[in-house]
């Protein structure tokens, strides 16, 4: 890479020339091969081409100024980056918007989006999710939660521009580094940079980052980032680090993650910056070079010219701007093909927090329409800018501005006064909403999912049918899915035939799910069209009510049956049917229609039981009976018969027809509905209503408006009567974000939309009307299609019948008269019936009884046990002291609390004035009752009540609005004195300018009750073990805790203490608090005043005791005065199995907790610890931790209360890791346990014997960083007993000594060697060398068989004391132990020294032996174990063999073969086997010597030598003798036991056998044992019992058999037999490959005619495969049959399909290069290439086959033939690049030199063409 940018320059600074000459900058060779696209580039900006080429000839001449040099030409005219501008490779700094399990959503710079698929992460955690796939085990994975979240700023590159199917582009995008950051190599890494990666892996000290660059390695450290939590980062983790070092030319870099220094960095010159390896995100220094209307124009980092759009300028700066001016700019993108640098001057991208808002401030808007917006700007190119109503702007793309394929016209858009807009997005990374202008967008019905409801009616259109359902478009984003059993009331087998794409379809929503953009439908007939109501939630399913769902499922008990969203319920068997149904599958199918009724409803529980039987019997008859009965409008009388949560259920008199009165139909008065409802009685008569609905079920109302409406007939029956401009009066059903639905008579329901709700403005539409408000609607929008329509509430577009106010005021006091009469009765009671009699404005007599800040409180004579009261402001300026006589006035009667409001100012008790009807006044509010105020008229003391909302549809938003006590209102006098209110005046307001006057609260009345400190008698009624129950004298209850019935010091531990109290005992207590009488929650001990109902009681004689002194003390106190650590007795409370805590309690008011782990001791305790501890035993606890804000109280039962080092605690494992485990200990602390830890005698696989929550003994050893090192080892837990340790600690390095033997786990295995955990902190290394005796040319083969943890012997081999290094080894001559690699992977021997020149003595040997070995080579493809071919091993068999040599006499020992060259076969030809058994497949029979004669030899000899007596042993002899048979034993326990070993005998085969059967390398060892043996037959008989024990499924292990046994057939059997054997093989494997091995066979074992013969067989048989006439081709021309070989490829060119001719051709003539007449094949190559010019693959074939084969002179031409071509430029590119290399490998500095000019040449050439 950095080569080429020598070789071809790409701008920057010029470099000075050494002999001084001027340097002519070449600004238009910036890049050498990009004059295609930059010419395609800058087509699109128009007219900006002649100004760059004028720009071009500029710089040529040499003449303008140096400083206004810019490496890219600036951008004529600013605009946003729009779609068809973006190319693969862009380089684009984005913020995670939305986050899924397998993508992220990110938004991109100007309002794009793309999406970032899991698979684009990183290199490691790809690897670590097909791992993890590959494993099912998906424990250390992290999803894209994890490592990603809204707001997140990330850098990323454009991938791959995919187009979706409807046609639209998908941005595709990598987050990569190696795509990142691919134009950075090492070298090129400083200091200070701001670079992306990804955590490549987690380590013990940090994490290695991948930045995407070769040849470099990041590391990031925890020490050097302390205040950053490295511990959460997880592999994959996107991270913007900075370098802050870099070692060893770029090859080693460490950085840091600090977000404060990574905001803060500025990228610099000197950094190394150019145009082709800029990174989005960096912050840059710049200088305002142009300033234009729609953006501006920076220069930065010296040389390099960028663009800002006016979407990334900072609005408040925007004056600020001006030529010259410096600031900090942020990289938003970079187009490297164009050179487009944009930036942003956003300050939350300048100075980032590297999260941004991922969602508006002002609340979720998308969707939302809005009228009435002023455009501010347009900005052509880009778009325009627009000004909604509440002053927010939005932003719309000029695609946005003008309907679809229409040509857009911006300045006719600009003249428009107002727009209506749909806002569609937000955009985080300008943080600004993106709108549309399109009617076609505006208009659309469902915009976003969440317009969706469940049971709403739809239109769509039929996209695709599927085998589970049919997908509908309901719009061009919307589409939901009709399940396949919900495309019609039956099931269909052929919906094709029903349905066809593009068909519209009319369907019901059955649920939605905005946040997974699921939408279900259905298309049944019944339930589309149902008049009955819809079940959306478990609360709509009443008991009784009556609904349409579909069967879900089919059980022995009964049906499901489900309706929408997820309510669903069960249909008992019994339900089913009125005839008893056995096996309901048989009579219901799944997805039928029935009408259900609901029997019992648990919405908490969200279940319900319906049933189908009610439906039929009760649904029939009362449906036509409701109808004829009860009509719409009829005046009705009613009587209570149950009152329910949200209404009445009455019966309609006289023919008792049940009917439901809802609580808001009550009043016109929502504050009077519910004291209406709590007023009313089951039985109770009801006059005066109306029914206002009769479908499916009798709704009545008492409004008073509505009725009067329904009498009047101002009501529309049927939505065909409605017409626009309609007054309809109604009532509020439901409130939305989006608006509120408003329901009238007849069951009609308008939607009255947010903007048309008031004249306010409204943001939350919840604060402006009530659920049940009644309200005047005026029909504004009719859809007759969908049956809807749109109402407008605005007070300023209705108008009231004449006298509404005052009627509904009539009314509302009507209605509370009434309620007080009934009060009055009910009770029987005097006092109500006085109360009742009294009335605004009445005056009385009063005696003051108390005056305090809040006012005053008054006796008086006729209202003995009513409370009158003043507030502060009815008392003002009046001085008042205690039994002084007054004269008040009634404000207001509370005949529930029997209270009575009253005033004493002087002018409201003065003489009253009369009234003149019409006249006006000035009124005081005086106070305020919910819907009415009472109000005084200003001079003539007369009071009179009116309503505080003077429309029904008033909306008071603010409480400023709302009228307050002494605020001032102009009223005008109806009537002078109105019957209906008790002869006050009648009046009608408006609002006048407020006074504000605060009132004071009402005083709190006292209730009965114990007082604090009272002492009481009572008799003891119940006794448990926390608490007992006493009934005192006046036959109340009081409680007395567990810590309340004896000493504290008294207490046993263990005891009960409720138990010495008896039942019916009298006792002594006294009163210490009280108890709520709802939740028996005990209550805060306040003032000693204060009274209780339920009283806690205490029994201990010192408290009880008159003359202690007794205060009260706060739960705070209380717990505040346990100190940590102290011993306290407290109360077992219960326990809670679910979080396994014991809660105890010391006192009434405090409860402490006990966890698990500071509760036992034992582990065998753990798995029911409430068995140790009983309710109200007394026991002694250690105080943990007091806190009362939070409220926590811990205890420990163990003695212990913190954790100390050297001290044995209980923990609970959390986690399994390879280092260890991560282990839960009590008191909140964590702690780990080293896997050196574990035990005293290491084993292997030592993590298998522990599991989660398993819990265990521990041993403290030392805390760091909150974290505990434990131990597990008996010598810790119990030193006295413990055995003797196999494998000691080692507490530091000192304790080692070199040539010590010691144990220890494998940790990792890497390129340095092996690294070995030999105790918590000390690791040591076995370099590669003294880790085993064979070569090894990869770490990866050690990693292969020494996972970690894998337990090994090893002997110090050095220590380096300083550096804290300790160097290991592993050969088995140093530890005494097998080498770490097994003998079968017949690795070559590491040989030194003499061994070395022994080694090759012997070989020399050998090779003059195996040279008369014949030559007979199968081939047969590697599987599983590979190994290395030995030197000079060309002509062996396929079965490779290797010999085991035994030490003899002298004890001297031969190494095995050495493998140092492997021959790499060709491509054509497979990898071979290799058995490892002293046997050759070449050898012939007759140098076969059979086993037993040679053993016979041997034994002979030695009988001569002993003699032929055997002579008497001595003592001592049979001794060793003895020792030396049981160390033979020993030996061959050892050697059977060794899986490494290679067995001798049939038996040990046998046994492997056993264990592998599909191996055929086994059994192909085995054939090769009988062969060693001459036993031909055996082999045979070997290799058929392969052929049937190996599985059928493994075609390659059998393959492997059949070539062996051609092979055999081929050495030893006859042409017969060989024949046999190959027909056989045609049977059972694919012919192809065993023809080919046959082939193949014959070929190494000259039989050349035989071969040719079966080639010939082959190229009949198949002729359409290419692969065989390659083949033989290749055949022919090794044999050197030339003329032959033409002909084949004549016939082949024939028999292949025409598409094959070119490539087969190429081959051929490659087989003329490698084996047969070079100027042929160049000829051959010639000639297609000339026909096919375009293919650069095999131009490239061509020219490294003529720099192989031919001269310096051919390969010129041939090169300058290729740079001619007309390809595309990148592909010249590659070709330049080439030639240079080879100039430069074999040209001279002229030749060099020639090349480059030549590439100036040919760029120049296609600039120019780019300009014409």
């Amino acid at each position: 890479m950095a080569s080429a940018e020598e070789d071809f320059p790409r701008g920057g600074t010029a470099k000075k020339s050494t002999d001084g000459k001027p340097v002519v900058h070449r600004g238009e060779v910036d890049n050498l091969f990009q004059s295609n696209e930059q010419a395609e580039a800058k087509t699109k900006r128009k007219g900006a081409l002649k100004d760059d080429a004028k720009k071009l000839k500029k710089q040529k001449t040499g003449k303008e100024k140096s400083d206004g040099l810019a490496l890219n030409a600036a951008a004529k005219c600013v605009e946003i980056l729009h779609l068809k501008n973006l190319k693969e490779g862009m380089l684009m700094l984005g913020c995670v918007k939305d986050v899924a399990d397998f993508e992220v959503t990110v938004s991109l710079p100007c309002g794009l989006q793309g999406f970032l698929n899991i698979r684009n992460i990183s290199d490691s955690y790809t690897k670590l999710l097909s791992e993890q796939l590959d494993s099912a085990d998906t424990e250390d994975i992290f999803s894209l939660p994890h490592l990603f979240s809204p707001g997140m700023v990330i850098r990323c590159v454009v991938a791959k521009l995919d187009v979706a199917k409807g046609g639209s582009l998908s941005i595709q995008l990598s987050v990569n580094p190696k795509l990142v950051n691919k134009a950075l190599t090492s070298s090129s890494v400083k200091a200070g940079m701001i670079l992306s990666g990804c955590v490549e892996s987690v380590e013990d000290h940090g994490c290695i980052i991948d930045i995407g660059i070769s040849g470099s390695k990041a590391f990031l450290s925890k020490a050097a980032d302390k205040q950053n939590n490295l511990d959460e980062l997880k592999v994959g983790q996107f991270l913007t680090c900075k370098v802050e070092e870099v070692k060893n030319e770029g090859r080693v870099v460490r950085l840091s993650v600090n977000p404060l220094t990574v905001a803060q960095a500025c990228a610099k010159d000197e950094q190394g910056w150019n145009l082709t390896n800029l990174l989005p995100g960096l912050l840059v220094k710049a200088t305002i070079k142009k300033v234009t209307k729609h953006g501006l124009i920076l220069d930065f980092l010296s040389s390099f010219s960028g663009q800002v759009d006016f979407l990334h300028m900072e609005p408040e700066q925007a004056s600020n701007y001006t030529e010259g001016t410096e600031l900090y700019a942020c990289v938003l993108y970079v187009e490297q093909s164009t050179r487009l640098v944009g930036l942003s001057l956003r300050i939350y991208l300048v100075q980032p927090e590297q999260r941004l808002n991922p969602t508006p401030s002002c609340g979720d808007r998308i969707g939302e329409v809005v009228k009435d917006c002023k455009m501010t700007t347009v900005h052509h190119m880009s778009g325009a800018m627009l000004e909604l109503p509440d002053k927010m702007l939005a932003f719309v793309h000029r695609n946005h501005m003008k309907e679809m394929h229409k040509a857009t016209n911006e300045n006719r858009v600009l003249a428009k006064p107002e727009h209506t807009c749909r806002i569609l997005d937000f955009s985080p990374m300008e943080q600004i909403h993106f709108a549309s202008l399109r009617w076609s967008v505006i208009e659309r019905p469902f915009y976003r999912y969440h317009d969706l409801q469940a049971g709403q009616i739809v239109e769509g259109k039929v996209s695709v049918l599927l085998s589970h359902g049919m997908v509908v478009h309901l719009s061009d984003h919307i589409k939901g899915l009709v399940p396949r059993t919900h495309l019609s009331d039956i099931l269909l087998k052929n919906p094709e035939k029903k349905y066809v794409e593009g068909m519209k379809v009319k369907c019901r929503v059955l649920s939605v799910d905005p946040a997974t953009k699921k939408l279900y439908l259905t298309r049944k007939k019944a339930l589309v069209e149902t008049t009955l109501p819809l079940f959306l939630t478990f609360n709509d399913a009443r008991p009784g009510s009556i609904s349409q769902g579909y069967i879900v499922c089919i059980k022995s008990f009964g049906c499901i049956i489900r309706f929408y969203n997820n309510v669903k319920g069960l249909v008992p068997i019994s339900e089913l049917s009125s005839e008893p149904i056995i096996s309901p599958e048989e009579v219901f199918y799944i997805g039928q229609v029935l009408k259900a009724k609901v029997l019992k409803c648990d919405p908490g529980k969200e279940k319900m039981v319906l049933s189908f039987k009610g439906a039929v019997e009760g649904g029939t008859e009362e449906a036509a009976k409701l109808q004829d009965d009860c009509e719409v409008g009829k005046q009705l009388e009613a009587k209570v018969l149950k009152k329910l949560v949200n209404g009445l259920e009455v019966s309609i008199l006289p023919d008792d027809i049940r009917a439901i009165l809802p609580t808001m139909h009550l009043s016109d008065h929502l504050s009077n509905c519910p004291l209406l409802w709590e007023s009313l009685q089951e039985g109770d008569d009801i006059s005066n209503l109306v029914c206002f609905s009769n479908n499916k079920q009798i709704s009545l109302t008492k409004k008073p408006t509505v009725r009067w409406a329904l009498e009047e007939g101002l009501v529309a029956k049927d939505f065909s009567e409605i017409t626009v401009g309609m007054q309809l009066i109604g009532w509020v059903k439901n409130i939305m974000s989006y608006g509120v639905f408003v329901e009238f008579p007849y069951g009609l329901v308008g939607l009255a939309p947010k903007s048309a709700m008031t004249d306010k403005f409204v943001s939350d539409t919840a604060a402006a009307f009530q659920l049940g408000q009644t309200v005047i609607a005026k029909v504004t929008n009719l859809d007759e299609e969908k049956r809807r329509f749109l109402v407008t509430l605005k007070i300023s577009e209705v108008i009231p019948r004449d006298g509404d106010a005052q009627t509904r005021l009539i009314n509302g006091l009507q209605e509370r008269r009434a309620l007080n009469e009934v009060l009055a009765m009910k009770d029987n009671c005097d006092l109500r019936q006085q109360l009742t009699a009294l009335c605004v404005g009445q005056t009385l007599k009063l005696t003051v009884d108390t005056v305090n800040d809040d006012g005053a409180i008054f006796k008086s004579h006729d209202l003995v046990s009513a409370t009158v009261l003043a507030n502060k402001y009815h008392v003002t300026g009046v001085s008042l002291t205690e039994g002084q006589k007054v004269t008040a006035v009634i404000l207001h009667v509370d005949i529930l609390s029997a209270s009575v409001h009253v005033s004493i100012l002087p002018k409201l008790v003065e003489k009253k004035k009369s009234l003149i009807e019409g006249s006006k006044h000035r009124a005081t509010v005086q106070y305020i009752d919910k819907d009415f105020a009472v109000v005084s008229l200003d001079n003539t003391a007369k009071l009179t009540v009116i309503q505080t909302r003077s429309h029904m549809n008033e909306v008071l938003l603010s409480a400023s609005e709302m009228l307050k006590a002494g605020m001032s209102l102009a009223v005008e006098v109806t009537e002078p004195s109105c019957q209906e209110l008790q002869g006050l005046p009648l009046v009608s307001w408006q609002r006048a300018a407020p006074k504000r006057q605060r009132t004071t609260s009402d005083n709190q009345q006292d209730s009965k009750g114990h007082c604090f400190g009272e002492t009481l008698e009572g008799k003891v009624r119940t006794v448990k073990p926390v608490s007992i129950q006493v009934t005192l004298e006046d036959g109340s209850t009081g409680s007395v805790h567990v810590s309340e019935v004896m000493e504290v010091a008294e207490v046993c531990q263990g005891s009960f203490p409720t138990s010495s109290v008896k039942v019916g005992s009298v006792v002594t207590a006294r009163v210490i608090g009280g108890r709520e009488a709802v939740s028996n929650r005990f209550l805060p001990f306040s003032h000693p005043k204060f009274t209780y109902t339920i009283p806690e009681l205490t029994l201990i004689p010192s408290k009880v005791d008159k003359s202690s002194d007794f205060k009260p003390v706060g739960a705070k106190e209380k717990l505040s005065s346990y100190t940590v650590g102290e011993e306290i007795t407290c109360f077992v409370s219960k326990f809670n199995p679910k979080r396994k805590l014991l809660e105890v309690t010391t006192d009434p008011r405090i409860t402490g907790t006990v966890e698990l782990l500071a509760m036992i001791t034992d582990p065998k305790d753990a798995s029911h610890p409430e068995k140790l501890y009983k309710l109200g035993q007394a026991i002694r606890a250690t105080v943990v931790e007091t806190n009362s804000k939070p409220h926590r109280f811990g205890l420990s039962l163990t003695g212990v209360h913190k954790l100390e080092e050297g001290s044995v605690a209980l923990g609970m494992v959390t986690h399994i890791q390879p280092q260890g485990l991560m282990v839960k200990l009590p008191f909140g602390g964590k702690g780990y346990v080293a896997v050196t830890e574990l035990a005293d005698a290491y084993r292997s696989n030592p993590l298998d014997v522990y599991s989660t929550d398993q819990l265990l003994r521990c041993f403290l050893i030392a805390c760091e960083n909150d974290k505990w090192q434990l131990s597990l080892r008996p010598s810790r837990l119990n030193p006295q007993q413990a055995k003797l340790v196999k494998d000691p600690e080692v507490l530091s390095i000192d304790q080692l000594k070199e040539g010590q033997i010691i144990r220890g786990y494998v940790k990792s295995v890497g390129e340095q060697g092996v690294f070995i955990r030999l105790s918590q902190n000390i690791t040591g290394r076995a370099q590669l060398q003294q880790s085993t005796k064979y070569f090894v040319s990869n770490h990866k083969v050690l990693s292969e068989h020494l996972p970690p943890n894998t337990l090994l012997t090893t002997k110090i081999f050095s220590i380096d004391r300083e550096e804290g290094f300790v160097n290991l080894s592993l050969l088995p001559v140093d530890t005494g132990k097998p080498d770490i690699l097994p003998e079968s992977l017949r690795l070559p021997l590491r040989l030194i020294g003499e061994e070395k020149k022994k080694y090759d003595a012997a070989k020399k040997k050998r090779t003059l032996s195996e040279s008369e070995q014949k030559q007979a080579e199968s081939q047969v493809p590697k599987k599983k174990k590979k190994t290395k071919k030995a030197k000079g091993d060309d002509n062996d068999s396929g079965v490779e063999v290797y010999f085991r040599e035994e030490e003899d006499q002298e004890g001297e020992q031969e190494p095995k073969p050495d493998a140092a060259k492997p021959v790499t076969s060709s491509s054509a030809v497979p990898s071979r086997l290799q058995v490892a058994a002293g046997f050759s497949w070449d050898v012939g029979l007759n140098s076969l010597k059979p086993a037993s004669a040679a053993q016979d030899g041997d034994s002979s000899d030695g009988e001569d030598q002993d003699g032929s007596k055997p002579q008497k042993k001595s003592r001592h002899e049979l001794d060793q003798e003895k020792k030396a048979t049981e160390k033979a034993l020993v030996k061959r326990e050892v050697e059977l036991m060794d899986p490494n070993l290679r067995p001798e005998d049939a038996a040990a085969f046998e046994r492997l056998l056993l264990a592998s059967p599909n191996s055929s390398l086994l059994w192909l060892q085995y054939m090769a044992h009988h062969l060693q043996a001459t036993q031909i037959e055996q082999a045979r008989a070997v290799a058929e019992r392969a052929l049937k024990t190996i599985s059928f499924r493994e075609e390659q292990e059998k393959l492997n058999v059949w070539v062996a046994l051609l092979n055999l057939e081929n050495m030893y059997g006859t042409q017969e037999t060989l024949k046999k054997v190959f027909e056989r093989a045609l049977q059972f494997c694919e012919p192809m490959p065993v023809y080919q091995q046959l082939a193949d066979i014959y070929a190494k074992s000259d039989k050349t005619k035989d071969a040719e013969g079966l080639y010939k067989t082959m190229v009949k048989r198949f002729r359409q495969n290419k692969a065989v006439w390659l083949s033989f081709g290749s055949f022919l021309l090794q044999q050197g049959q030339s003329d032959a070989a033409a002909a084949l490829l004549q016939r082949a060119l024939k028999s292949l399909p025409s598409k094959e001719s070119v490539d087969v051709i190429a081959k051929f003539a490659q087989l003329e290069f490698r084996f047969g007449d070079v100027e042929k094949g160049r000829t051959m190559l010639d000639k297609v290439l000339t026909s096919y010019p375009k293919r650069t693959d095999l131009w490239s074939v061509f020219i490294d086959l003529m720099i192989k084969h031919g001269s310096q002179k051919e390969v010129r031409v041939l090169f300058d033939r290729v740079i001619h071509l007309s390809v595309s430029v990148k592909k010249i590119k590659f070709f330049f690049k080439r030639y240079l290399e080879y100039e430069k490998k074999h040209g001279t500095p002229q030749s060099i030199q020639a090349v480059k000019e030549k590439a100036m040449e040919f760029v120049e050439a296609k600039g120019t063409e780019a300009a014409n």
